[in-house]
């Protein structure tokens, strides 16, 4: 995202907080949040881009397959050689893709079995992620490529901070996006009859991104559910909204930094970003106010947990009316966007349109509120735009996106 399904059951089914439990997992491969309905739900922290993978009906049927009836994994393969074959994939790239898997991998499936053993609340999980380190980090990144991600966010109508910031929360800012070869997690997973449709269709978009050249299969890595690359965008994700922005005829999302940013971009203003608007603001909220808008706003329909568990938008003088206010106590301002409420423990949110893009990300208001405090920080770290140091770099080429 993305980010990156949602892993368990695709991550959208809520559980009884006081459920008791006992899960096997590495706490930093997963995020849970507490809903205001007094469940839990889990979301991986690869940008699995949740919410695209909410599972659909075939991949409902495909769960009941049992030990039984499915074909041994070198059966399956070769059906999936046949079939990538017939989808116009080279022969050459079937044989270096394929030929060397042996055997599913036995860590893929025990992390997409795994789950974390600690429930954080939204202030906890943003707590952890932004920490004073991490900070040092993002303004030192940001500030080394400020003039790229400037150019690239006023050509796509996205502010550069939040840019940076789901660079920085997807992969540590190009530090880490993974190390687990990408036709072999998602052939491992389209194996599993778990999600099994889901990810079979993702490994003939792995492959096709192979076919057209974007990037070598050596090369081709990821997280182990199959994301890639520093935006962690998903095969499906890459083929739509991959950039080739330096032109040289490889969308390269792994090393190319205008590609990287380009792409993120280019996936936000498909989602629906409305330039010149950010994502929200944090607001007051007593509880006496809370306890209104409980009783009083309806609460917003949705495909994945997250757009459940917000009200809907409405406008600040209505939220005024409420009780609502400025973190200073001060009234709303009175031209901001129709807003959504998001709710913490302690804090709130107003959020607006251009903060869907974020969930489609990554539905997660835990990673959602993440990347846009983030990108407040950077944006009050910065300096403005004018007393930025010049872009030195070379004109851009024009692009030759490969299709």
């Amino acid at each position: 995202m993305v980010s990156l399904a949602a892993l368990k059951s695709c991550a959208t089914t809520a559980l009884p907080v006081a459920q008791a439990f006992t899960i096997r997992g590495a706490i930093k491969n997963f995020e849970f949040g507490i809903q205001n309905s007094g469940h839990a739900f889990l979301i991986p922290n690869s940008k699995f881009l949740i919410s695209e993978h909410t599972p659909g009906p075939a991949q409902t049927t495909a769960t009941t397959t049992t030990a039984e009836t499915r074909p041994s994994f070198s059966e399956w393969l070769a059906g999936v050689r046949a079939e990538a074959l017939s989808r116009g994939v080279r022969q050459e790239i079937v044989d270096e893709a394929l030929s060397n898997i042996d055997e599913p991998m036995p860590v893929i499936l025990e992390r997409d079995r795994a789950q974390a053993e600690t429930v954080f609340a939204l202030e906890k999980y943003v707590s952890r992620r932004l920490t004073p380190k991490f900070m040092k980090t993002a303004r030192e990144k940001y500030a080394s490529q400020r003039a790229l991600v400037d150019e690239i966010g006023e050509r796509y109508g996205v502010p550069p901070r939040i840019i940076a910031a789901i660079w920085g929360v997807e992969s540590n800012f190009g530090r880490f996006s993974g190390v687990r070869p990408t036709i072999t997690a998602l052939a491992t997973l389209a194996w599993d009859p778990r999600r099994a449709a889901f990810f079979r269709g993702e490994l003939f978009q792995a492959l096709e991104i192979l076919n057209r050249g974007d990037i070598d299969f050596p090369r081709m890595r990821g997280s182990w559910a199959g994301a890639m690359g520093q935006p962690q965008f998903m095969p499906s994700s890459y083929l739509q909204f991959a950039e080739d922005y330096d032109g040289d005829g490889r969308r390269d999302i792994w090393s190319t930094p205008g590609d990287v940013f380009a792409s993120i971009a280019n996936y936000l203003k498909g989602k629906g970003w409305n330039a010149g608007e950010t994502w929200g603001r944090e607001v007051k909220v007593t509880p006496e106010t809370a306890r209104t808008i409980v009783n009083d706003v309806e609460r917003r329909n949705g495909t994945c947990q997250a757009t459940r568990n917000m009200t809907v938008a409405l406008p600040a003088k209505r939220w005024q009316q409420l009780g609502v206010r400025s973190v200073n106590g001060k009234p709303l301002p009175e031209d901001i966007p129709n807003g959504a409420l998001v709710s913490g423990t302690k804090q709130h949110y107003l959020v607006f349109p251009s903060y869907d893009a974020i969930l489609d990300y990554n539905c997660s208001h835990s990673y959602a509120i993440t990347v846009g405090l983030l990108a407040d920080r950077l944006a009050a770290a910065a300096p403005t735009k004018s007393s930025s140091p010049k872009n030195t770099s070379p004109p851009r080429r024009t692009r030759g996106i490969r299709r």
